[in-house]
């Protein structure tokens, strides 16, 4: 079916300026001013229709324009050019799943045409029109779930020798109910969003007909009787209905229509229409037609008065189907999703690794997806491994402790026929021993340089005896790396062993060559290493650089940067990561500023910095650097009229987070039972002291778990006081009869 696209406000002002040689700065500001509004409503709108439908910022934009087109200037031009332009047919595309069946050629039937790009056959009548000429129209959706789930059960198959038929999973299994009542839905199909997980455990679903409901309510309009539904089905709220008759159709949804066929059987039950006239109102319902419903409102009224029924009640019923036709929705659609979401969620519960390892796979290359699904393993305590070519496969695995293994597929450089070329030869082969025994025996023409060192450089070499990442690149004194030199003589090695002569007697030469010998270097500095791997994966797998500062992130830091998402229920922050992306940049007034991302364990965040703060800041806007950062939620209304509140972070300090124990950190302090008060323990305490002095003062916190009451502190200093950092606070964290309190600003 084709798709016709329009001239929206922006572009005809794009296009039109481009026309009448508007220089494109004054072009681009001139389409900045356009609300989301089309042109001509916003036109046709008195002053005071204007501040009914536009808020905040979009008012003065929406005056400023209409203001502009009265002047007599070529950027007035440009505008009401781009009024008439409006609506036009720009460009032609093809329906993302609309398909036409007809019962002969087409071209008997309907004018087509041929898609651009493609040799597709596509109809000249839109999806509007196509229907009304007489076509069958069918809708077939490619869904990314369907892979998933069958990718799973081929672990599933492969790993447990378990057989499972999509058409067989019991739509009652208790697990996977135990699963949507406790919200932990992430990577399930249509129920994963914080919203809807957040309705899932109030609503504690326990049969299938709940899912179906929230799938239909779970939407803009009907998601306010969300509430409603979950008091009903926990009987904190009366169940009510307006005629007796519609408890038939309306008890399994608690008395609340959720469905245009709970509209459709009403509508036959209390008024006594035809199914034909019932599959009427259902379209008019879907497609918001508000003609037909007039039409047919006295028709509603007239036959159910006929049959009894009240008719300030069948008023009220059809005021409140008007209602329900803003966002009308049909069960058979959402009975289909839900089966869907159903399979996803059996296979998470039963199968968790399995499933999580095929939805790494379906997201592998959105690193911003593949980062979160890594995270919902952690929670789900399912290990995720980094790549290794004696294990993973081009897609994420299972392997035989349960935990999933990195894909070879997901490292950037690292193409699919290389990939392939590895399995295949592990697969028929075994293991590769050493990195020459795999160089030896893979096909070099299809896994090159460019993609050993990826492989390297993503960690998929670890398990090799004798060699870590840094040995790969290390230079001799040729100037070639190792794995230079070791891919040069996988080449003559193979060189030779295809040359090799059968000697006179039938017996084959052996080739014999000393392979080269692996260079003794320093391992990478961690920071280093994770960067690279970080290039190469797109996400630090082996582990992260806040791994390091620990005690900072538990007792200095206060927030995570993933609540920077609902910033506005926040007030002071402190948060601290890595800087991943950094920019000085110079604004149009020629002042420069900065922008920089952060990112933590659990998600990253952009913060801006302009004036003084960029001056007195800048130095720390460098990528890879681990930074605390401290500040406050603003919050302020600009001055025009009817704008909306703005909300910011403004930073009002910034550190590296290595100095952050020495800067933020006042001391610490040993809690202890008072039984465990000896000389012994003592003793320990005190070497701790004499070996790691400093500045910072420890406090011995001495209680009686029997008596609360009695609570102890005594400052316990040696002449200096403790230094602190990951060595000390390690030991002192140690004490197997103390509890370690870090006390931080």
């Amino acid at each position: 079916i084709i798709t016709y696209g329009t001239m929206a406000g922006k572009s005809a002002i794009r296009d039109a300026g481009r026309v009448l040689q508007l220089p494109l700065s004054e072009t681009d500001r001139v389409a900045k001013l356009v609300p989301d509004v089309k042109l001509n409503k916003l036109f046709a709108w008195s002053d005071k229709e204007m501040s009914e439908n536009l808020n905040g910022d979009l008012l003065p934009l929406g005056k400023q324009l209409k203001e502009l087109s009265n002047q007599n200037s070529l950027e007035a031009q440009v505008v009401n050019q781009a009024r008439i332009l409006e609506g036009s047919v720009r460009n032609t595309g093809i329906h993302a799943c609309g398909v036409i069946i007809t019962p002969d050629d087409i071209t008997k039937f309907i004018p087509v045409s041929v898609a651009k790009d493609s040799d597709l056959y596509v109809t000249q009548f839109d999806n509007s029109v196509v229907e009304s000429a007489g076509m069958l129209k069918m809708d077939f959706l490619g869904l990314k779930t369907l892979s998933i789930i069958k990718d799973a059960i081929a672990i599933v198959k492969a790993r447990h020798g378990v057989e499972i038929d999509t058409d067989e999973i019991p739509l009652d299994d208790p697990k996977t109910f135990e699963l949507y009542q406790r919200g932990e839905t992430n990577g399930t199909f249509q129920f994963e969003s914080p919203g809807m997980q957040k309705h899932l455990k109030a609503l504690k679903p326990d049969k299938f007909a709940d899912l179906i409901a929230m799938n239909a309510l779970y939407r803009p309009g009907p998601l306010e009787y969300i509430p409603n539904f979950i008091a009903r089905k926990h009987g904190t709220e009366e169940i009510t209905y307006d005629l007796p008759e519609m408890e038939e159709y309306l008890a399994e949804t608690y008395g609340i229509t959720v469905y245009q066929e709970q509209v459709m059987l009403l509508s036959q039950s209390l008024a006594g229409f035809t199914k034909g006239e019932a599959d009427v109102l259902r379209k008019a319902m879907g497609k918001k037609k508000r003609d037909v419903l007039d039409k047919m409102k006295p028709q509603f009224i007239d036959q159910g008065k006929e049959r009894g029924h009240d008719e300030e009640k069948l008023n009220k019923i059809w005021k409140d189907w008007e209602a329900f036709a803003a966002y009308a929705f049909n069960k058979s659609h959402s009975t289909c999703y839900s089966v869907v979401a159903f399979h996803t969620g059996y296979l998470k519960a039963n199968y968790p690794a399995e499933y999580m390892a095929s939805v790494l796979t379906y997201n592998m290359n959105d690193i911003k997806k593949v980062t979160f699904f890594m995270e919902e393993c952690k929670r789900m305590e399912i290990p995720v491994l980094g790549p290794d070519v004696n294990e993973s496969q081009f897609k994420f695995t299972v392997n035989d402790e349960g935990a999933i293994r990195f894909g070879l597929g997901g490292m950037k450089g690292v193409g699919e026929g290389a990939v392939m070329a590895i399995v295949n030869e592990r697969f028929e082969n075994g293991s590769f021993n050493t990195f020459f025994d795999l160089l030896k025996r893979i096909d070099l023409r299809a896994v090159n340089k460019k993609t050993l060192e990826s492989l390297a450089l993503g960690g998929a070499f670890d398990n090799f005896p004798k060699v870590h990442r840094a040995t790969f690149f290390s230079e001799g004194q040729d100037g070639k790396t190792f794995l230079e030199r070791a891919l040069r003589y996988a080449q003559m090695h193979k060189a030779q062993e295809e040359s090799a002569q059968v000697s006179l007697f039938g017996e084959s030469q052996e080739v014999d060559m000393p392979e080269p010998e692996v260079p003794v270097v320093q391992p990478w500095p961690r920071m280093f290493l994770l960067g690279k791997e970080k290039e190469v994966n797109g996400l630090y797998l082996s582990s992260h650089p806040l791994d390091d500062f620990k005690y900072e992130m538990d007792h200095v830091v206060t927030n995570r940067l993933s609540e920077f998402q609902m910033m506005e229920r926040m007030n002071d922050f402190c948060v601290a990561g890595i800087i991943s992306d950094a920019l000085h940049l110079t604004a149009r007034s020629g002042k420069p500023f900065g922008r920089f991302t952060i990112e933590d364990y659990s998600g990253k965040h952009e913060f801006a910095l302009f004036g003084d703060d960029y001056l007195k800041f800048k130095s720390y806007i460098e990528t890879n650097l681990l930074v605390l950062i401290r500040g406050k939620i603003s919050r302020y209304t600009p001055r025009w009229e009817g704008a909306t509140e703005r909300i910011e972070a403004k930073i009002s300090q910034v550190s590296l987070i290595q100095d952050v124990l020495e800067r933020h950190a006042r001391g610490v302090e040993l809690q202890l039972a008072v039984q465990s008060v000896n000389p012994e323990n003592i003793e320990a305490i005190n070497a701790i002291i004499n070996e790691y002095q400093g500045e910072k003062s420890l406090n011995l916190l001495i209680f009686d778990a029997e008596n609360p009451k009695i609570n102890l502190r005594m400052p316990r200093r040696s002449k200096a006081g403790i230094a602190l950092h990951k060595q000390s606070l390690d030991a002192l964290k140690a004490l197997a009869f103390a509890r370690m309190q870090l006390k931080a600003d």
